[in-house]
């Protein structure tokens, strides 16, 4: 029996345990996961380093290497995870309806475990982390398939955890590790179904499509991040810049960084180029429509004129950079931005800029996206930020979940129905 399976069929067994046990069993599991992470932080990032230099040797670029480095303060920030997760409320068993029939039946609606997950990823060991708390509180297994570049990282993280599940109720069993880097390994876990409930995707877009296209298990997609700020005529300067700056520049490998920058034609005629200048002084490489580069070249310092400004095209529009890389384009009415955002955006993360309530209420109406945002960075699109203690991903799709998904997307529901002997005629 492959790996795949034989690790897949433990976790289904360890199901079976998971369902029964207490929210206090659980979240007691919990906060021992998150005391061995601090625990074994030397180790873990001993780890790491090999992930690293792996990668710096390959030629991976410095901001993929960001999202798979580990620090004591990444550690530390996962291991309070756990925590926040622990004390979350826990959904498993929620009444959600109950009514009763004419005929005397009682029904409820309840929550219940997805059962077992599969989850599908890159280069991000803080995920293995995330994905474990969040299946386990909600009652789930799960089988966690990560990227070979972090394959050193991983297999420690899941060692500790698993070590620290031996002294719980929870079954070490129930979170299992695929180590088998082989693009095969993926196509054995999309065509599980029996062992395998869902299936979860997290990262670019070709793994992504991969998944969506191959997969005979359900799957929960997670979109990749083509996000937009978009800077209306009333917009403030100051908070515009801001805003940009943060969405660009703080985390650029993630999925809700900014990668378009669109401008009302009369905001940019006052704050293109100190807008420009602020995001190039920061390193970021600029890609601009005609106006963009037209008005940088003519403008501004001179050290503005001569950076270098690439003609943006329909293939960077479309283009998730997750790098120290920004389209920028001017627009001359909502109507032309939000044309753009339908036509480039992934239905991800989308914000608007501006002091009129008017156009704010058209852009969050209009806009579809899983968040959209009046005056603030898209980077909050996160279930850290949005308190649900962390997310198993961003879903950018209509059914079952959308946005960040933290607990309760982890859970499907179940009727329950109460009798005195009824039978139907």
């Amino acid at each position: 029996m492959s790996e795949v399976r034989t690790k897949a069929a433990l976790a289904k067994r360890a199901a079976v345990v998971m369902n029964r046990l207490t929210k206090e069993q659980k979240n007691a599991a919990l906060r021992t996961m998150a005391d061995a992470l601090m625990t074994e932080q030397a180790s873990i990032l001993e780890a790491n380093k090999l992930d690293l230099q792996r990668g710096k040797d390959g030629g991976t670029s410095p901001s993929l290497l960001d999202r798979l480095a580990l620090t004591e303060e990444r550690l530390a920030g996962m291991a309070e995870g756990l925590r926040q997760v622990a004390e979350l409320p826990d959904p498993v068993g929620d009444l959600l309806e109950e009514f009763e029939r004419p005929n005397g039946l009682r029904v409820q609606k309840v929550r219940v475990p997805l059962g077992v997950v599969g989850m599908i990823y890159e280069a991000r060991p803080n995920v293995t982390v995330d994905a474990a708390g969040l299946c386990l509180k909600t009652g789930n297994t799960v089988v966690l398939r990560g990227g070979s570049a972090a394959i050193d990282s991983n297999r420690r993280l899941i060692a500790v955890l698993q070590a620290a599940l031996a002294g719980t109720a929870v079954p070490p069993d129930a979170i299992q590790l695929i180590e088998d880097g082989d693009r095969a390994s993926v196509n054995e876990m999309l065509k599980l179904n029996g062992l395998l409930d869902v299936v979860i995707p997290r990262g670019g877009a070709s793994l992504i499509r991969t998944v969506v296209e191959h997969a005979t298990v359900p799957v929960i997609e997670t979109g990749a991040g083509i996000c937009h700020t978009y800077a209306d005529a009333s917009a403030d300067a100051t908070m515009l810049s801001d805003i940009a700056y943060n969405a660009k520049v703080q985390r650029p490998s993630v999925c809700n960084s900014m990668e378009t920058l669109l401008l009302h034609e009369s905001f940019a005629d006052r704050h293109l180029i100190e807008v420009a200048q602020r995001l190039q002084e920061a390193g970021v490489e600029i890609r601009g429509c005609e106006q963009t580069v037209k008005r940088l070249s003519l403008g501004g310092s001179e050290a503005a004129r001569t950076a270098q400004v690439h003609a943006a095209s329909d293939e960077d529009y479309a283009t998730e950079y997750n790098d120290y890389i920004v389209n920028i384009r001017v627009v001359y009415s909502l109507d032309e931005a939000l044309a753009h955002i339908d036509k480039y955006g992934t239905k991800h993360s989308e914000c608007i800029v501006t002091a009129s309530e008017d156009h704010a209420h058209r852009f969050l109406q209009e806009v579809d996206a899983a968040a959209v945002y009046h005056n603030a960075s898209t980077r909050f699109t996160d279930g850290f930020e949005f308190g649900f203690g962390a997310e198993i991903g961003i879903s950018t799709q209509k059914l079952h979940a959308r946005g960040p998904m933290g607990l309760p997307a982890l859970t499907s529901t179940k009727y329950r129905i109460y009798g005195s002997g009824q039978v139907r005629g």
